[in-house]
């Protein structure tokens, strides 16, 4: 599977924070927001990531991200002129996805749960039509909502509907196979001028190809486009981290856990930290992970 990091869009909504710099590049309490959907990409076991981001935002994520070897990543970039919506992404990576399957998430997207990479790895290895991400939030009318059936059949998606047939929202994460690119393809602008996603995810229902799996209660979905949202994703993540002495999406350590980079490779990143608590905490969770078990 290949990953698309669509890293778009002007930033309005945060200005004047984002006047000069991508909000994917703001912090979500230690670390930049766009830590948080790459990690998710590798959780899912995807080490081949296409970034897409505006001409002037790009070389920001290239300064960070680098070519991603020290992760274990392949990582390329690619630009999206203007922001036409976010199933352009398909369009600009179709030589990246070429006949493999996809997974794409939004760059402003945070997601937290246990057990979630057993949960992406799972339904990475069965995508025969498009897989998406639902989440109960309590005001459904400001997102994609998926209807299900009795049996938990996906049956509806709605745009931000005037009427929510149900509180159940679609999240920023995708998966799809590669002919993800052909319905792309076809697709016509709405009437705001944008390829939109959810007639990707409409077209594959109507063929009796989508499915949607519920995060369920006691997971995190932070959606961080506003102000508060920023707020609020980094005060949780620094609650979290605080009380269990763990660090979420912590590139470092999920490429060591996910077989990307080996000990040796991490404790020389944590070298590069110097001697503050991130390179500490990088130090110590390699050292502990390298003793035998059991």
């Amino acid at each position: 599977m290949k990953g698309i990091l669509l890293a778009g869009g002007s930033g309005t909504r945060l200005r004047p924070l984002t006047q000069v710099i991508s909000k994917q590049m703001l912090p979500v309490y230690d670390k930049p927001m766009i830590y948080y959907p790459l990690s998710v990409l590798m959780l899912a076991g995807v080490s081949e990531i296409l970034v897409i981001s505006s001409r002037a935002h790009l070389p920001m994520f290239e300064a960070l991200l680098g070519d991603g070897s020290h992760l274990g990543l392949k990582i390329d970039y690619s630009e999206q002129p203007r922001p036409n919506g976010i199933a352009e992404a398909f369009l600009i990576g179709a030589d990246h996805i070429g006949d493999d399957n996809v997974a794409l998430i939004l760059g402003d997207n945070v997601f937290h749960g246990l057990n979630f990479s057993q949960t992406l790895v799972q339904q990475a290895a069965h995508v025969d039509g498009c897989v998406l991400f639902g989440y109960r939030v309590h005001d459904p009318e400001g997102y994609g909502v998926a209807e299900l059936d009795a049996a938990g059949r996906l049956i509806g998606i709605e745009e931000k509907p005037v009427r929510p047939r149900s509180d159940l929202a679609i999240t920023g994460l995708y998966f799809y196979p590669s002919d993800v690119v052909d319905i792309a393809k076809n697709l016509r602008p709405s009437a705001r001028g944008e390829l939109e996603i959810t007639d990707v995810n409409l077209e594959y229902l109507r063929q009796g190809r989508a499915r949607l799996v519920n995060l369920g209660r006691g997971f995190a979905w932070l959606d961080t486009g506003t102000r508060d949202n920023l707020l609020q994703a980094s005060q949780y993540v620094q609650t979290m981290e605080q009380r269990q002495g763990l660090r979420i999406a912590c590139l470092e350590e999920v490429a060591l856990r996910m077989g990307f980079i080996d000990h040796e490779s991490c404790q020389r990143l944590a070298a590069g930290y110097g001697g503050n608590d991130y390179g500490e905490y990088l130090r110590a969770m390699a050292a502990d992970l390298a003793r035998p078990q059991g």
